[in-house]
């Protein structure tokens, strides 16, 4: 059961830190403290645990494919700056490039963006965990 204690912890303030409104957050809590002894914390547990031996692998294709996916989805974020500046000079060519990139992002399978989601909080969680273990700074 420690495993089980370092992971509510750090779970309980990553709902600290989403939920701004103190009841909601609170019914969120008291039903982490019901899922706890539950299979779905067990199925939880197990997922966290895969995903920090993954980041804790030796071979750095493992270890480095998970912050990698989130890089390139920050630099897909972070294109809007000079998106912008270029509309300010050349609002056709950026409504142009615009258009090119939706169509490409409209064209990508549904499940590759669930795999975004479960990849970026599967390793805030396991980052978390790993701090809350003193494993990790």
């Amino acid at each position: 059961m420690p495993i089980l204690d370092s992971l509510v912890g750090p779970i309980a303030s990553i709902i600290d830190k989403i939920i701004p409104d103190k009841e909601a957050r609170d019914k969120a809590k008291i039903e982490l403290i019901r899922l706890e002894g539950s299979q779905e914390m067990e199925a939880i547990q197990a997922r966290l645990t895969a995903i920090v031996a993954e980041a804790q692998s030796k071979d750095p294709w493992t270890s480095r494919a998970r912050p990698s996916f989130l890089y390139v989805i920050y630099i897909l974020l972070l294109w809007a700056l000079p998106m912008g500046v270029l509309a300010a000079f050349r609002p056709d060519t950026a409504q142009d490039i615009a258009k090119g990139m939706n169509a490409y992002l409209n064209g990508l399978p549904e499940p590759l963006y669930a795999l975004f989601g479960t990849g970026y909080l599967g390793y805030t969680a396991a980052r978390q965990w790993g701090k809350a273990k003193g494993s990790e700074k």
